[in-house]
């Protein structure tokens, strides 16, 4: 029996160097690529093709492109009776693109019962850099002018490709995400992102896709690459999210 083998990629391999997705491994599910780098041309065509990067520090860079992936629409995020109750009396503000850095260096930070961390230095550099590009972008939520909340990911055509998000007060990432999904559905995105399938997810209204189905969706919705720039200026009040 052949033993499944991925691509590797050189650092000099152009940016899109990678096998089509369906190539990807069943076991461990979606592995497809090691190697390469994490520049912007690299990284902005993974994306838009299905793939992401997901590895630990001392490993080689893997490229990854799960199945079945989790994607939320943005009109579908469930707003359960706590999060309802949160945001209705709570004190949280929200604000986009204030402190990129310091919401994904608080992803970054270890978390219970997780030895280490996948956000590794050079992806903080990696999706800095987007940042400063206008790719990437975060969500930030406030609590008596602290930072308990964010998210953060890549704005790409009609698809946000959601990376990781933290809390650090109950119900404070959810009331990112859901921050998130307000501004999306109101320009016209088709889907936030979410990658693996977790419950937590599921919960939030998060379904599994096909990556028959999600590869397509994804080339089609980021086939005219430009950046977003729509994000509110002003600080919102999290009432705000639910009075409609």
């Amino acid at each position: 029996m052949t033993t499944p083998q991925i691509t590797w990629i050189s650092r000099d391999d152009p940016p899109d160097a990678f096998p089509d997705i369906d190539a990807a491994l069943a076991v461990p599910n979606g592995l497809l690529a090691a190697g390469g780098d994490l520049s912007s041309p690299r990284l902005l065509h993974a994306y838009e093709h299905g793939i992401f990067p997901w590895f630990d520090r001392g490993q080689p860079i893997l490229w990854w492109s799960p199945d079945p992936r989790c994607v939320l629409p943005p009109e579908a995020f469930h707003v359960a009776r706590r999060l309802r109750r949160t945001l209705k009396y709570g004190a949280f503000e929200i604000t986009w693109n204030r402190s990129f850095d310091r919401v994904i260096a608080a992803c970054a930070e270890p978390r219970p019962q997780q030895s280490g961390t996948w956000i590794t230095a050079d992806m903080m550099q990696a999706f800095g850099d987007l940042h400063r590009d206008g790719w990437a972008h975060s969500v930030e939520v406030w609590l008596d002018r602290r930072l308990v909340g964010g998210i953060y990911g890549l704005a790409l055509g009609k698809v946000f490709f959601g990376e990781s998000m933290f809390s650090r007060a109950p119900d404070a990432s959810k009331t990112a995400m859901l921050a998130l999904c307000r501004e999306l559905a109101r320009n016209a995105f088709e889907l936030l992102d979410c990658q693996l399938v977790s419950p937590h997810l599921l919960s939030l209204g998060a379904s599994p896709m096909p990556r028959r189905e999600f590869g397509p969706l994804v080339r089609r919705a980021c086939e005219h690459r430009a950046r977003f720039t729509a994000w509110p200026r002003q600080a919102l009040v999290a009432r705000e999210l639910i009075a409609d």
